[in-house]
């Protein structure tokens, strides 16, 4: 046993200044969410073919768990300084990283990562790894970064969501309205256009076109798009950027005066591929605020 308890905003913790950084974050998240914060701490045992150079497993072993005890420590101290009697849970477990948060989103209303990884989460954020945890992830995944490498998260600012009419910017968007409303700030739902249409192709006659009636039939379907949610939460300011460009270079200038990116695991039009390849390293790797991934809800998820 794990110790699992549903409903728990989740920190993954590896000994970094990051990961503390993004567990007190995720104290903020827990508090404004009203839910029990869990530190989890992953660890590995080296695989070397002459483990007597290291000890044995079982030295090795204790070893890695001591650490991590004393990591989670650390950053259970960090969190508590920031969070007064804020409920916390701890675990460190001896597995793989992507497979163990993968299984703790199952439990989880949200997985909180810092942008720079050591020890067990070393390179999490980067190629195939991260995509694995985003794609296979039963529940959000916010990765905390502030405006440089050694700020800590903005917290004003609006929130800001990509939205492209997808099943996957709606699933966003639900997230967004709701972060916004427990930080009491507004929201800007923002939607790019381009000569390539939703399939790829271009524009059939993109000369003859006027760019101002592109853009004003853009603006009315992220409109339709949002005036749902618009009418379940009546006292959100809800704001419109709709412009002709690339998703992540507007995301990230709008961006500097965000204290949250909210996005799509996949999208259609200015947002496919949002999460693959160069355009999400791009994103995770350079945005000045915490970036939240969203997929739509899955059935069958531990409750």
């Amino acid at each position: 046993m794990h110790g699992f308890t549903d409903t728990t905003v989740v920190a993954g913790i590896d000994g970094s200044s990051s990961a503390v950084q993004a567990a007190v974050w995720a104290g903020a998240e827990a508090r404004r969410r009203g839910r029990p914060l869990r530190l989890v701490q992953v660890y590995a045992l080296p695989q070397v073919k002459a483990p007597v150079a290291f000890g044995t497993h079982e030295q090795v072993r204790a070893g890695l768990a001591e650490r991590a005890e004393g990591w989670l420590a650390d950053a259970r101290d960090a969190v508590l300084a920031a969070h007064p009697g804020l409920e916390i849970s701890t675990a460190a477990r001896e597995w793989s990283p992507v497979t163990a948060l993968i299984q703790e989103s199952q439990h989880a209303d949200l997985v909180v990562l810092g942008s720079r990884g050591l020890g067990g989460f070393t390179g999490l954020l980067v190629g195939s790894t991260a995509v694995s945890v985003v794609a296979h992830a039963h529940c959000p995944i916010v990765v905390v970064r502030g405006r440089t490498a050694h700020d800590p998260p903005p917290d004003d600012g609006p929130v800001l969501v990509g939205a492209d009419g997808s099943p996957d910017s709606d699933a966003a968007l639900a997230f967004a309205c709701e972060e916004a409303r427990l930080r009491g700030t507004g929201l800007v739902a923002v939607h790019t256009w381009s000569d390539v249409l939703a399939d790829g192709m271009l524009r059939a006659h993109p000369m003859e076109e006027d760019p101002a009636a592109i853009e004003g039939a853009e603006r009315d379907k992220l409109a339709q798009q949002v005036s749902g949610w618009q009418a379940k939460y009546p006292d959100l300011a809800i704001e419109f950027e709709v412009t002709r460009g690339r998703p992540v270079r507007t995301l990230l200038e709008r961006g500097e005066r965000a204290q949250l990116i909210v996005v799509g695991c996949r999208g259609r039009g200015g947002f496919t591929g949002m999460l693959l390849g160069s355009t999400s390293q791009a994103l995770i790797a350079h945005s000045p605020c915490p970036v939240a991934v969203v997929r739509p809800q899955r059935t069958g998820r531990a409750r």
